[in-house]
């Protein structure tokens, strides 16, 4: 008779959704393109012809599954190959004149693909806590390699453009937490360490628990991925911990609950109403974001004559852990 049992309750409150997106191809990324890694060519590459594939296979995805409906935020890396994932894949449609949304992504000689629109899409945020560092050395060669590759200098294609060209070509991204236009944190002749990458990735989960949002979507890069989502998972069965922590191929979506297991007082005293000790609803927990855009969705649904859609459809229980690859 199982005296423990294998999955865990935690309040709806206390958790968030997060769906976690490797950036599509980048022209660094194509085979053969290894060696030029430190070319000024590379410098932010764009996505490389089957990465405009790749982004949109998954925007099917996306769509069929509801899940964009769901998505409260987007949270990109301020790189050109994870804005431009971002925005085809978590975007509107393509822009038309006179539909009253301002265009995300607009058409240009860096972004190979018709104009996006902003129109019934989550917000869009660039943070740079989730950028790139190098690629991971997996054994001993690769890790010399590695070393033999710092005495020439660091990845280009790790480097980002300046925010004011940025605002140009993604008119609807919020770039408010980018302090510098021009890419100070990148350095011609310094590597962030596996430990470093880690820290920083922690540094950003533990920032997400500012936001109010419960269900987000980030879009990122494979070592930054590969360092940081080891350190959630030291309590995991080793079959849970590959299927999180395994390196993310291009374009792959991969979805976790995080929970924040830190109750202290302040925190219980949300977890009931005050003076009934009533336990809320699922609903009653969704963040003002969450309120609002149901609300928006609503009006706008109203407004075409379409038949107001089933409430309750964000009630979720969690158990322990979820996850979902694509």
């Amino acid at each position: 008779m199982e005296t423990v049992p294998s999955s865990s309750l935690y309040p709806l409150h206390r958790c968030k959704i997060l769906h976690l997106v490797r950036h599509a191809e980048g022209i660094h990324n194509v085979a053969g393109a290894e060696k030029y890694k430190t070319s000024p060519e590379l410098l932010d590459p764009r996505l490389s012809p089957l990465g405009w594939e790749q982004v949109e296979n998954l925007q099917k995805h996306v769509h069929a599954c509801g899940l964009l409906e769901r998505i409260e935020l987007v949270i990109t890396s301020p790189m050109l190959r994870t804005m431009q994932t971002a925005a085809i894949v978590f975007g509107g449609d393509n822009h038309k004149n006179g539909n009253g949304a301002s265009p995300l992504m607009l058409e240009n000689g860096k972004n190979d693909h018709a104009t996006v629109s902003s129109l019934n899409c989550p917000p869009f945020l660039a943070h740079e806590l989730c950028r790139e560092r190098l690629l991971l050395a997996r054994n001993t060669y690769l890790s010399f390699l590695i070393m033999l590759h710092r005495l020439r200098g660091v990845n280009t294609c790790d480097k980002r453009g300046s925010i004011s060209e940025y605002k140009s070509l993604f008119p609807a991204i919020d770039f408010s937490l980018i302090e510098s236009d021009e890419d100070i944190l990148w350095k011609e002749d310094v590597r962030e360490s596996d430990e470093e990458v880690s820290a920083r990735g922690m540094k950003f989960m533990k920032w997400l628990w500012t936001r109010e949002e419960k269900e987000i979507a980030i879009v990122t890069h494979s070592a930054f991925l590969f360092q940081t989502l080891p350190k959630f998972v030291y309590n995991c069965h080793p079959s849970t911990k590959n299927e999180i922590c395994k390196f993310f191929a291009n374009s792959e979506l991969r979805s976790v609950v995080m929970v924040d297991k830190s109750l202290n007082v302040v925190d219980a005293a949300q977890t009931t109403q005050s003076g009934t000790g009533r336990i809320p609803f699922a609903l009653d927990l969704l963040s003002e974001v969450a309120n609002a855009k149901r609300e928006s969705n609503d009006n706008h649904h109203q407004q075409m004559g379409v038949t107001e859609q089933k409430k309750n459809r964000h009630c979720y229980c969690f158990i322990d852990l979820y996850i979902r690859s694509k």
